[in-house]
């Protein structure tokens, strides 16, 4: 197995390529918001009365804020992701529509500190690229993998990762520790990630 150091250093490295292909996908759909929200709310909408967490954009990343509007307007309740430190899980704050914001951190808007706490049953997941096997490449702080990792720990959790179709690389390169999504959605389509195959068992002898 490929250690986990090489790993880490062949992700920093696809992450420069990443965005700059990110960076051209936005240029080119500039209404790519707009789709994002038909296709997440046609494809694999959250449940009814299930508490979302989605993020501001910063940058070229696709736009979720109209999709945040269209599922406050459901009646959802949204949360956006907070860093209290690093190494730790993210937490949400609650989100309406002209709510003010502050500045986060690495760029992020997020709610006040007097906003009430969101722990979402359904997260929006933002990414740098991604494989048809449900993986993504992040940041590199290890943010949400930790976060997914402590809301499965205590129940059922959906992780679908917007982008735009043209962060989708062949592989991503993936280690133990990587949360992997349910679903991804793009401007252009939804995809279901099937489930991990389990390797076959060896015959019964005897």
């Amino acid at each position: 197995m490929e250690q986990s150091v090489q790993i880490t250093d062949r992700k920093a490295a696809l992450r420069a390529a990443a965005k700059r292909r990110r960076a051209e996908a936005a240029a080119a759909s500039p209404k790519a918001g707009a789709a994002l929200v038909a296709r997440v709310l046609d494809s694999v909408p959250p449940p009814a009365g299930a508490a979302v967490s989605c993020y501001w954009p910063m940058g070229s990343e696709i736009d979720t804020r109209p999709l945040m509007t269209a599922l406050h307007e459901r009646g959802h309740t949204v949360g956006l992701p907070v860093m209290e430190r690093r190494g730790a899980p993210l937490l949400f704050r609650a989100w309406t529509p002209g709510i003010a914001l502050e500045p986060g951190g690495f760029g992020t808007e997020i709610p006040g500190a007097d906003a009430a706490e969101v722990v979402p049953d359904y997260l929006l997941v933002p990414l740098l690229a991604f494989d048809r096997a449900g993986y993504r490449l992040g940041y590199g702080g290890g943010f949400y993998d930790r976060t997914l990792s402590k809301l499965r720990a205590s129940g059922t959790r959906q992780a679908v990762g917007v982008a735009f179709g043209g962060q989708e690389l062949p592989a991503v390169p993936r280690e133990a520790t990587d949360e992997r999504l349910d679903w991804i959605v793009t401007e252009a389509e939804a995809i279901p990630m099937a489930p991990p195959t389990s390797p076959p068992k060896p015959p019964a002898t005897g």
